[in-house]
């Protein structure tokens, strides 16, 4: 059995408070979109490996906040372009179907896997907000001078623990994969590129578990980190006749 098969076989990992997604909801809404998001990616990503990881992070700031790109920690984010170019090609055979929402956690998972990265499952039925609001994403978005406490509050507000902290912390502030055993070693060395890495050595729990993780195997690293993104996209996830399906993703529908 295939990583990719092992995953999809596995059950939710999160209960039905994070909003009622299901594996199944493109397959009966729009059979193709999955697949053809999935080309989409096969395509372009290759040509620009480094916008994985940018769309990776775009769908941290997703699940962190509602969508917004004038707050300075979304400033620095990638790949609004290319979610723009998935939406107009899931358009032409569902319109008005999938969410903008629900294309940027399949494109965040199908870039990593092209890249090399783990597979994990991606369940769909979302809804794109009516909202944009800037002093939201200063208020949700942990900055890099973070320290261990506000790491803590902040991700636990959302319903992570410690382990997913662990796993999502280069997601934070970074435009490039980092979530390989290596980047935890420079983490126990103090050698993290921002102060809210070093903070994750400053609480003996994590740094266990940072310890753990460069010790396992890739493999564990991969399904934890599959788990962990799961979880991370059933946070606070609107659905049923909550919010809307988005013309373009960059506005709210007029």
């Amino acid at each position: 059995m295939t990583d990719k098969e092992s995953v999809r076989t596995t059950g939710g990992i999160v209960g039905s408070s994070y909003g009622s997604i299901t594996a199944q909801f493109c397959a009966k809404s729009c059979p193709q979109a999955e697949k053809i998001i999935e080309d989409y990616v096969q395509k372009h990503i290759p040509n620009a490996p480094t916008l994985a990881a940018a769309l990776l992070r775009l769908q941290f700031h997703d699940c962190f906040v509602r969508t917004e790109k004038v707050a300075i920690p979304n400033q620095t984010l990638r790949g609004f372009s290319f979610i723009d170019g998935v939406k107009k090609a899931v358009e032409v055979e569902c319109p008005g179907v999938v969410s903008c929402a629900d294309i940027v956690a399949l494109v965040a998972r199908d870039s990593v896997v092209v890249t090399g990265g783990p597979y994990w499952n991606v369940p769909t039925g979302r809804r794109d907000g009516r909202i944009s609001n800037a002093s939201e994403a200063l208020a949700n978005i942990p900055p890099p001078t973070s320290n261990f406490s506000s790491l803590q509050t902040s991700f636990a507000s959302k319903g992570l623990d410690l382990k997913d902290l662990v796993l999502l912390s280069g997601l934070l502030n970074k435009n490039h994969y980092y979530c390989e055993q290596f980047a935890y070693q420079l983490v126990l060395k103090r050698r993290g590129i921002f102060q809210s890495d070093a903070a994750l050595t400053t609480s003996v729990k994590t740094k266990s578990y940072i310890n753990q993780l460069v010790q396992g195997s890739l493999k564990q690293f991969n399904a934890e980190f599959g788990q962990a993104m799961e979880k991370m996209g059933r946070i606070e996830v609107k659905t049923g006749s909550t919010g809307e399906i988005r013309k373009h993703c960059a506005a709210v529908n007029s």
